[in-house]
């Protein structure tokens, strides 16, 4: 193919196309996940349909259940349907779900669109990573993922300005209606986003393939060789054999800590907040300040792990966020206390993120996908049970000890990522991509 400016502009254009259209769903994505954290400190002060703490800790695991089955699913869902209509089956699946909530005049129907919600949410993240993964500029796709992955925190944001601007004049069915909006994007995915090219060529759609590549002038992706379900299981059995079942039992663990810590936090950061004495206005404040601290870390883990190496940094991110974490439960100056929850969204994100790293860095390439999947899968289990945990903490009396015990995951994954780096007695493998490890959050 030709490289003349104009072409290559030609090609920069489908990469922002897509990054710009996937930005945006994610953003969706982010702002329906969060949006429960947001509004749950008035619903439980208003006792909507009853609700109590341990009630809601259950609702909060029924959405990153519904999420574990979405992205457990995603795979193998886009490899029939494609993943332009997942990405698209996804939004709507989320946005409809929420309409469930907004209307719903029971828990029971509540816990229903929270549940379906979250099989749109775990089905769009891994999906939005591939789709700008086949598009992304060469050498430029570790970066195109991080920046995607902003807008999952810049949904956060704009969750708690919903819940701040509209429950209390309007209501706390006013902020799921919000999160019906993403309806109206449908039609602009259909109409704009390509389908994506390597799904094309996998299913030997070539003149299609070909014409949308020579149309931006792109190169087409090679065809990757199908994997047998018995070239599958090796793959998992690999993880095991030796001594490597201590290493990946260790990896499991921190990721479950990492991911409940992770959850649990986003779930009820307002709440516990609130529960320390802080104003509404200010606890949902501090649901902002932690995710303007998650973009940040998110753009700076990878350039610290380039340097330092991704073990090191993940045991060290979690030390600093579980000593964040636990900070949060002393009440302290509104000012202190919005230094530590910036600091302490810029760490926790990204320190679970650099365990999937470490994982793909200690894995030979044939295993990696693999290795860093099954990761991902055990520490979505630690993504469930967090939101109940917290519940059952503040139904118990012991909302002070909510921190604390988020605290104590992220040490104990510190030391599982630590144990299993200084076990490690492989070399990184050279040119390990991290636009893989991103996708497992």
């Amino acid at each position: 193919m030709s490289s003349s400016p104009a072409l290559s502009a030609r090609g920069s254009k489908l990469a922002l196309l897509v990054v710009g259209l996937c930005w945006l769903a994610v953003l969706f994505d982010g702002l329906d996940m969060f949006i429960y954290g947001s509004v749950l400190p008035h619903l439980l002060e208003t006792k909507t349909f009853g609700l109590t703490p341990d009630r809601a800790g259950d609702l909060g695991s029924y959405a990153t259940f519904g999420m574990l089955v979405g992205a457990l699913t995603a795979g193998t869902v886009a490899d029939r349907i494609g993943r332009k209509q997942l990405m698209i089956g996804c939004v709507t699946l989320f946005s409809l779900a929420s309409g469930i909530c907004a209307i719903s005049g029971s828990l029971a129907v509540f816990g229903l669109g929270r549940t379906l919600a979250g099989v749109g949410l775990g089905g769009l993240l891994p999906t939005a990573i591939s789709m700008v993964s086949d598009y992304a500029k060469g050498g430029r796709v570790a970066i195109t993922i991080g920046l995607l992955m902003t807008a999952h925190h810049a949904g956060g944001i704009l969750s708690a300005y919903v819940a701040k601007w509209l429950v209390e004049p309007v209501g706390w069915r006013s902020a799921f209606w919000v999160c019906v909006l993403p309806l109206l994007f449908v039609p602009v995915l259909i109409r704009l986003l390509p389908e994506s090219l390597s799904f094309l060529v996998a299913k030997g759609r070539t003149e299609e393939a070909g014409a949308l590549a020579e149309r931006y002038e792109v190169e087409l992706p090679a065809v990757a060789a199908k994997k047998t379900a018995a070239d599958r299981w090796d793959a998992l059995l690999g993880l095991f054999r030796g001594g490597e079942w201590v290493q990946t039992l260790l990896y499991w663990l921190a990721s479950f800590g990492g991911l409940l810590l992770v959850y649990g936090v986003a779930t009820w950061l307002p709440t516990l907040m609130r529960t320390e004495g802080y104003a509404l206005a200010n606890a949902l404040t501090f649901v902002v300040v932690f995710n303007l601290g998650g973009i940040v870390g998110m753009l700076a883990a990878g350039r610290a792990a380039d340097r330092f190496g991704a073990p090191r940094i993940s045991a060290v991110w979690f030390a600093l966020t579980a000593a964040g974490v636990y900070l949060l439960s002393v009440h302290m100056p509104m000012g202190v206390t919005t230094v530590v929850v910036f600091l302490t969204g810029v760490f926790l994100n990204s320190a679970q993120t650099m365990i999937y790293a470490t994982v793909s860095i200690r894995s030979t390439p044939d295993n990696r996908a693999t290795a860093v999947g099954w990761t991902s899968g055990m520490g979505r289990f630690g993504a469930v049970f967090g939101p109940w945990l917290g519940g059952q903490l503040l139904a118990a009396g012991n909302g002070d000890w909510g921190f604390t015990a988020f605290a104590l995951a992220g040490v104990s994954s510190m030391v599982f990522i630590g144990i299993a780096a200084l076990r490690s007695a492989r070399q990184p493998q050279a040119g390990s991509d991290r636009d893989q490890l991103v996708a497992a959050h």
